[in-house]
């Protein structure tokens, strides 16, 4: 168990444990952050979720679904259980857009990949290790620790940037 259902912040997300061991401390993190990230893109249209933030950039926060998704792919299927699993969207980033696919089925992919994940590091210890498939890294022994905790920074870092991408959308600010 990661966290206690019953504690969660007014906006529905669960809160994060307090106190007790490592790992449901690092997954009840994460899945803080996973809740932030859908919560960022809750009650907006398609249109709206296409809002790149700020020129040059095209970051947008249907993109930020799409590319964590990504992430949980590679991360959890790929490195941890050494599956070789093609890329989840078009190409391996996520970022790109594609007119046909909206937010209803990227959440989908992403809430399948979140799944997956939790099913691959279910009853397993931090110290258990998987290997970098692939980049400047490729071969290196990577244990299920530094994955949640490079999970949370992640998601943390592409929660700043779904700030950001939402304040300017409609002026939220503060999830």
């Amino acid at each position: 168990m990661t966290a206690d259902p019953s504690l969660t912040l007014p906006d529905g997300r669960p809160l994060p444990l307090m106190t007790g061991a490592e790992l449901p401390m690092l997954e009840s993190w994460l899945e803080f952050h996973r809740a932030t990230l859908e919560l960022k893109c809750a009650g907006l249209d398609d249109q709206l979720l296409r809002l790149p933030s700020a020129e040059p950039s095209e970051l947008t926060l249907l993109g930020l679904v799409q590319h964590l998704a990504e992430v949980e792919r590679n991360w959890f299927q790929r490195a941890f259980a050494g599956l070789v699993v093609p890329p989840v969207f078009e190409e391996e980033s996520g970022y790109a857009l594609d007119a046909g696919r909206g937010l209803d089925e990227a959440l989908a992919a992403w809430r399948r990949e979140a799944a997956r994940g939790r099913e691959l590091i279910a009853g397993r210890s931090p110290e258990d290790t998987g290997r970098i498939p692939d980049g400047p890294m490729a071969g290196l022994e990577v244990s299920l620790r530094w994955i949640l905790v490079h999970m949370i920074e992640e998601y943390a870092r592409h929660n700043g940037h779904a700030d950001i991408l939402r304040e300017r959308i409609d002026g939220v600010t503060g999830i």
